[in-house]
């Protein structure tokens, strides 16, 4: 137990316990890589600079000393120098001499390796300077102060790198003065450095980059192009897409693109695309282009990329097409948010019609990001880098390029980074219910909307006013119509409807509806008795005025179905002498007027003939037909005004007179008119009938 008197004993022992365990760090490691140099400038090489591993921290100081002396076994005692820089100064040192080097720390406790050097082997000057350059072909020229330090001039090394590469290309040669690029890619800039050494020096640093641009030539190969027209080919809007050709492409500026589109009407379109001036035409990213007019009716389109001294071979492609394979392939995506993997399967024997693939992918919304990449035949992937958003849809086609440049589109797929819980359905709503059965339809989500891939549409449903009822789910495909059977009658439901991804459900959609309380089809009896009744009315019409004959007219049939025969209460003259007879003055005055007063053609009436009618073979009194017409003639004034034609009903001609010859004596006596023909009497009327009408 401590007293009073040495409490104060307790804090020393700690302080010195952490001092001793933890304070102390051990020796230092012993230096290495000691190296030593002269750099030099145009006029002198005043000082030897003296490198070695670990190099001391900035804000602590120097840790180690260096020390030097000569190597002078003839010269004793041998005096040793140190500096706290690593720097021997001129007066140190003799121009062509040797010199022992070591570092060491303060105490002596740790040394490196001692090196001996010699003062004029270790100059170093300073990087050669590039003075010339040329194009065409691609070579530069440098300078060393190698003369200037009354030295020769040594080897040199060169490397160089397409602008913009992580990569040098060094040289194995042993130059001196000049280096020139073997077939460099036209209009490509270029960076140098180069470096020498002085016989016999060291070898200087490398110079700073110097950068100079190829000559300029025509561009090869083919614009890479491609017509993206969405889902539904036959029928969607196209935009011509194309990339920025390679620099070993484009072997120069390209002025601008050269495009020709062919229409469905087979029109010819050309447009004109200039890289240096803007336009409404065009939307550029920095590694596409894009025509902003759409291409809905193209069949075709080519493009061509041209500079200052050529232009690239036309590529031509036909508008995309919808196809079918024999075996269709289907793709495979795997995707996250930086690449996307696109692979497929296809046969052992690839057609031998199929040139290469085309693999295409954009974002469900019009307008944003997409890509494409050509492939080979025997190839079954593609990979591509980019920055892919989450929640977002993505569409993924694979196409056949023919030996003929025809398109097809093989398959397609949608991708998602990461998925997400999708919006709620809209427009659910309970169509038609017959009886116990319900359709129920809505519209599929929107593809902005869906946030990741359906996997189904899962509908509850609920019966109204049951406590115990349990609730029914059912799980349906991508559909957007489902129909719910054998419902109870009459009874009252609330269903709903929610979409699901992997990521989870969507929010419920309600609706309530009511079944019928039975299937009651009598509404249409009546109906259909009615129009059997009328059916039925009108047939037995028709066969009981068949069986009638020509005795009577029957109402039920209307009037065409008749034959005609001539009306005398129509006639003209009639009419004319009726409003004569009622105004006597001017039928004095006004001659009687016809249009048509002669009467020289008749209207052929086919009657029944008598001869085969075997009721008309007796007299109406009961005498046989030739004595009736023996009677007929012995009387031609006979009245005939009862005898009517039975079938029609209507007055029969018995004899035919010239109406010129008759007129004037029709008229003349009284005592003619009781001597009348046939024919007058039974179609021409007497003036009093006329009066009297």
């Amino acid at each position: 137990m401590a007293t009073p008197t040495t409490w104060w004993l307790l804090p020393v022992l700690l302080v010195t316990f952490l001092y001793c365990c933890c304070s102390s760090p051990g020796p230092p490691a012993p230096p290495s890589n000691l190296e030593c140099f002269r750099p030099c400038n145009p006029t002198h090489c005043s000082v030897i600079e003296c490198i070695w591993d670990p190099k001391p921290p900035p804000d602590i100081g120097p840790i180690y000393t260096l020390h030097w002396k000569p190597e002078n076994e003839e010269e004793k005692p041998v005096t040793t120098r140190n500096s706290l820089d690593g720097k021997i100064c001129r007066e140190n040192f003799e121009s062509h001499g040797e010199l022992r080097v070591w570092v060491q720390n303060q105490n002596g406790s740790v040394k490196s390796q001692e090196i001996v050097i010699h003062t004029q082997n270790i100059i170093k000057p300073p990087p050669p300077t590039i003075t010339l350059s040329e194009e065409d072909p691609l070579e530069i020229h440098w300078s060393t102060i190698c003369g200037e330090l009354e030295l020769n001039v040594g080897v040199c090394d060169v490397r160089y790198r397409i602008k913009d590469d992580q990569n040098w290309i060094r040289t194995e040669y042993n130059l001196s003065s000049s280096y020139g690029v073997i077939e460099p890619q036209p209009s490509t800039v270029y960076e140098f450095q180069v470096r020498c050494k002085c016989d016999p020096s060291l070898m200087s640093d490398w110079s700073p980059s110097y950068s100079i641009k190829s000559a300029e030539s025509s561009p090869v190969g083919e614009v890479d192009a491609w017509l993206d027209c969405g889902l539904l080919l036959s029928n969607s809007d196209c935009f011509l897409y194309w990339k920025n050709l390679s620099i070993s492409q484009a072997r120069g500026y390209i002025l601008g693109y050269e495009i020709t589109v062919v229409y469905n009407n087979r029109t010819e379109q050309l447009i004109h695309v200039s890289t240096h001036n803007p336009s409404s035409l065009f939307v550029y990213d920095e590694l596409k282009w894009r025509l902003t007019s759409s291409l809905k009716n193209v069949s075709s389109f080519s493009v061509s990329a041209y500079n200052a001294l050529g232009a690239t071979k036309t590529s031509r492609l036909p508008r995309p097409i919808s196809g079918k394979q024999a075996t269709e392939p289907n793709i495979y995506l795997k995707m996250n948010e930086k690449n996307l993997t696109v692979s497929w399967n296809q046969s052992s024997k690839v057609s031998d019609s199929i040139k290469q693939y085309v693999v295409q992918y954009k974002e469900c919304l019009p307008g944003n990001g997409s890509d494409w990449i050509k492939v080979d035949k025997k190839q079954t992937t593609a990979f591509f880098e980019g920055t892919f958003k989450n929640y977002t849809p993505y569409q993924v086609s694979l196409f056949a390029v023919s030996n003929s440049n025809a398109i097809s589109q093989l398959a397609t797929a949608t991708g998602y980074s990461a998925q997400g819980v999708p919006s709620k359905v809209t427009s659910f709503k309970v169509s038609v219910i017959v009886g116990t059965k319900v359709i129920l339809t809505w519209d599929p989500v929107p593809c902005s909307d869906q946030r990741g891939e359906i996997l189904h549409y899962e509908i509850g449903l609920n019966k109204q006013g049951d406590p115990n009822h349990k609730p029914v789910h059912y799980i349906n495909t991508t559909d957007t119509t489902y129909t719910l059977k054998d419902l109870s009658p009459g009874q009252g439901y609330t269903v709903w409807i929610r979409a699901v991804t992997a990521a989870g459900s969507s929010e419920k959609v309600n609706q309530t509806f009511k079944t019928n309380h039975h299937e009651d089809y009598a509404f249409v009896t009546p109906i259909v008795v009615i129009v059997l009744l009328v059916i039925a009315i009108a047939i037995t019409s028709f066969i009981l005025c068949v069986f009638h004959g020509g005795k009577k007219e029957c109402p039920l049939l209307p009037q065409c179905l008749y034959e005609k025969v001539p009306d005398p209460s129509n006639s003209q003259i009639f009419k004319q002498m009726k409003r004569q007879i009622n105004e006597p003055l001017t039928w004095v005055r006004s001659p009687l007027y016809e249009p048509y007063p002669t009467i020289s053609i008749l209207e052929i009436v086919e009657i029944k003939s008598k001869v085969f009618d075997p009721d008309m073979m007796k007299k109406e009194n009961g005498c046989p037909l030739m004595d009736c017409q023996d009677d007929q003639q012995e009387d031609p004034t006979r009245e005939s005004s009862d005898s009517t034609d039975s079938r029609y009903g209507r007055k029969e001609y018995s004899k035919m007179v010239d109406s010129d010859e008759e007129r004037n004596d029709s008229w003349s006596s009284s005592e003619e008119e009781q001597s009348t023909s046939g024919y007058e009497k039974h179609f021409m009327p007497s003036p009093l009938e006329v009066m009297v009408e």
